[in-house]
């Protein structure tokens, strides 16, 4: 059973049909390269915001919740009312640092940011991107943070989205698929044992090692009857086209809908002229948005079918508590 605040902010980050079209622009620091690798001068702090605020005005009116950071996206949403106070707004808590291979990151958390704070700004849910694979030394730490958010989310009474990525212990080579498989498969019981709302979940298939969409709906029904837990499909980077296959196959599969980000805004990066970015934003990545709306409507299945609804007893509120 869901708690009484998990519902009613999982209720705000979803549509009346109970799937997840969020939008996701929580990257910093990969975001910034990628944005000063073809800009005439470089991002400052404000422009980076004023890119972030650019991509959120444009399509939070097609999501159902906006993934943001509270550097650069958070509060200038918020004050511009870009995020309004009907629209889902997920925070992240974890430091990204894509110049180490994951086996030689620690877990480090943002300074001076909580799962306190997230609830106390507004926010719908608290996001942990998590590179994992079972056998890493770091495994236990990852454990460790996990359960700590756990702990926190269950005491603020916020939706804990976790994002838990598998990775190659040889920096040098990727994950074969049939490896990706298996350890898909392994974090989603763990995880959903340990007490995590959601899992936010890379497909479990390398699309550059099979094309074979047979081979894709296998491994995303054998990731879905792993998960205790409702799952969204992310989008990790790759183009469009792709992900809306992907997002299909796992809608069917059992997926309660996506949390996407760069392949529907990824273009806007190298538009540094406004205008030009706006109409970008505008039309075709709306339409983008619009579309995976569209596939999540006709075969996602509602976050509320893996989890009972809060008593609704007269006296619910006597026993209730973080």
């Amino acid at each position: 059973m869901t708690t009484m605040g998990k519902f009613r902010h999982l209720s705000r980050a979803t549509t009346a049909d109970g799937h997840f079209v969020i939008m996701a622009i929580d990257h910093r620091t990969n975001l910034l390269e990628k944005l000063n690798q073809t800009a005439a001068t470089p991002y400052d702090d404000a422009a980076f915001s004023a890119f972030k605020l650019d991509v959120i005005g444009a399509l939070a009116p097609h999501s159902t919740a906006v993934l943001t950071d509270p550097a650069y996206g958070i509060a200038g949403s918020i004050v511009s009312e870009l995020i309004n106070g009907q629209k889902g707004l997920l925070a992240p808590v974890e430091v990204t640092d894509y110049g180490l291979h994951p086996s030689q990151r620690s877990m480090e958390l943002i300074p001076h940011w909580s799962v306190q704070k997230i609830k106390m700004m507004g926010g719908d849910g608290v996001k942990l991107l998590l590179p994992y694979h079972p056998d890493a030394d770091s495994v236990q730490e990852k454990y460790d943070t996990v359960q700590q958010i756990v702990a926190d989310c269950a005491t603020y009474d916020l939706p804990f989205f976790l994002e838990p990525i598998p990775y190659s212990l040889d920096p040098a080579q990727s994950l074969p698929n049939a490896e990706l498989l298996r350890i898909s498969v392994e974090m989603c019981q763990t995880f959903s044992a340990m007490g995590v709302d959601i899992l936010k979940l890379p497909f479990p298939v390398d699309a550059k090692q099979s094309q074979d969409e047979a081979e894709w709906m296998a491994a995303c029904e054998a990731v879905d009857a792993a998960c205790g837990v409702p799952w969204a499909l992310l989008s990790a980077g790759v183009n469009y086209e792709t992900f809306a296959r992907q997002s299909e196959i796992a809608c069917k599969a059992g997926a309660s809908g996506v949390i996407v980000g760069r392949a529907v805004w990824a273009e806007a990066v190298e538009r540094h002229d406004l205008q030009e970015r706006q109409d970008f934003l505008q039309n075709q990545a709306r339409a983008r948005m619009q579309e995976l709306a569209t596939i999540c409507r006709d075969h996602a299945t509602s976050w509320q079918a893996r989890t009972a609804k809060p008593s609704v007893e007269m006296n619910w509120y006597e026993t209730y508590q973080a």
